[in-house]
């Protein structure tokens, strides 16, 4: 399942182009944004430095070159809408498209995209030298920032000041930020553009797929030797160090998310909080974890039981199982998203447990742990190939325990690929 976690990661090559409506987004309803955490940074900097990019991320660096094409399908979403450029705010985007990553901590850092092609990125001027390097060979413009320079102003002393429609993310352009570009830049209107991103980054290629298998190849290893390491007395937590000591040991870069380790009447907690309860027989033990690996992540949930299982658990284990098949097998290119999460919800309500499934089927991943499509029952948007998201139905229930099997699933053409080979079959340890 993984809790939200912003670590990403980007690469280069092409992309499909698509043009999802822009949306106004009034200055008072900016939303409160967020920049990228050094989780990161960390979980790029091996990838740094094997590939072309020799450049420390937690200093500044790159990662592939700068992708022409994802910038001119930003210019193909601005021709006709009146826009005058695009302000790119998030060091995950900035790096998405440039190929360029930095950490500007508190300072600011953004990527101009012009109507008329123009582009220029505004970055902590310690990371000048880094970016001239990074992104030599490109039209991209590099300008510096000092620590006493008022950021906004030095974006009105570009041609970014004549610009009356510029579109941002308003997930990531925090409020302040807007209320100072205002200041700066005098009467302009702010759009939306997360959207576009968002689709761009939903369909994977067949590299960024091959790198989401990698991430799922580590990840098996670590549940398959992880799981050998259990313990009757064991605690939760130090099952999650073992985890964990295992995920480095195995190549991941970083955890893509904290280690849920639930035993017992715990794992009823859809998002419980690993602690000192010990593993004893006769209840679940569920562990939902991942790992970036080369900057793409994995996601996987299995539960167990401990001790010869109850009638009853048995019960809830055998309904989320067949949840999980009928999911995966509602995946088909053109149909609603809604369809995948019905398909497993149908099954765990005529089993009697509808009341005991909490949350949605599955979340998008790749470059995050939590990214595009929510796959919910009332999501209309269209299942398209090259998506890849999770499938992971569960049952709660308070007092005997909990059940939950995660996988990532790809979309192909001909439906879902499911990219874990980790056995789903109730497993008695």
């Amino acid at each position: 399942m993984g809790h939200e976690k912003v670590v990403t990661h980007c690469l280069p090559p092409s992309v499909p182009n698509k043009n999802p409506q822009l949306s106004a987004l009034p200055w008072g309803a900016v939303s409160a944004g967020f920049f990228a955490k050094k989780e990161f940074f960390r979980s790029v900097r091996k990838f740094c430095y094997e590939t072309k990019g020799s450049y420390d991320p937690l200093i500044g660096g790159m990662i592939g070159r700068m992708d022409n094409e994802r910038l001119y399908t930003i210019l193909d979403d601005m021709n006709g809408s009146g826009l005058d450029g695009v302000l790119l705010t998030s060091p995950i985007s900035v790096a998405y498209f440039t190929g360029f990553v930095c950490d500007p901590h508190e300072r600011f850092l953004g990527l101009w995209v012009g109507q008329d092609g123009e582009t220029a990125l505004f970055l902590p001027s310690l990371e000048k030298d880094n970016a001239a390097a990074a992104l030599a060979g490109s039209d991209l413009s590099i300008v510096p920032i000092s620590d006493t320079d008022d950021p906004y102003q030095v974006l009105r002393t570009t041609r970014i000041k004549q610009a009356k429609k510029i579109a941002v993310e308003k997930d990531h352009l925090r409020l302040s930020q807007a209320e100072k570009l205002q200041a700066a830049l005098g009467e302009v209107h702010l759009f939306d553009i997360g959207a576009t991103i968002a689709r761009l980054r939903n369909r994977k290629a067949d590299w960024e797929v091959d790198r989401m298998k990698e991430a799922v190849r580590i990840i098996e290893e670590v549940m398959e030797e992880g799981i050998k390491r259990v313990k009757l007395g064991m605690t939760e937590v130090e099952l999650v160090a073992e985890l964990e000591y295992l995920m480095k040991e195995k190549g991941a870069d970083e955890p893509s998310f904290g280690t849920t380790v639930l035993a017992g009447k715990n794992s009823a907690l859809p998002h419980g909080t690993p602690g000192t309860t010990k593993i004893e027989k006769g209840g679940f033990l569920l562990i939902d974890m991942g790992v970036f690996k080369d900057g793409y992540c994995s996601d996987i949930t299995r539960t167990f039981a401990v001790g010869e299982p109850t009638d009853e658990m048995k019960k809830i284990y055998e309904a989320v199982q067949h949840a999980v098949e009928a999911a995966t097998n509602a995946v088909k290119v053109g149909r609603p998203l809604a369809e995948v999460d019905r398909a497993a919800r149908g099954v765990i309500e005529k089993a009697g447990y509808g009341e005991y499934f909490t949350h949605r089927v599955g979340h998008g991943l790749g470059l995050e742990i939590h990214e595009y499509p929510s796959v919910h029952g009332e999501n209309q948007d269209v299942i398209e190939a090259g998506m890849t998201f999770t499938i992971e139905p569960g049952i709660y229930v308070p007092g005997v325990g909990g059940v939950r099997i995660e996988d990532d699933i790809y979309v192909t053409e001909a439906g879902a690929q499911t990219l874990m080979t980790f056995p789903k079959s109730l497993t008695i340890l």
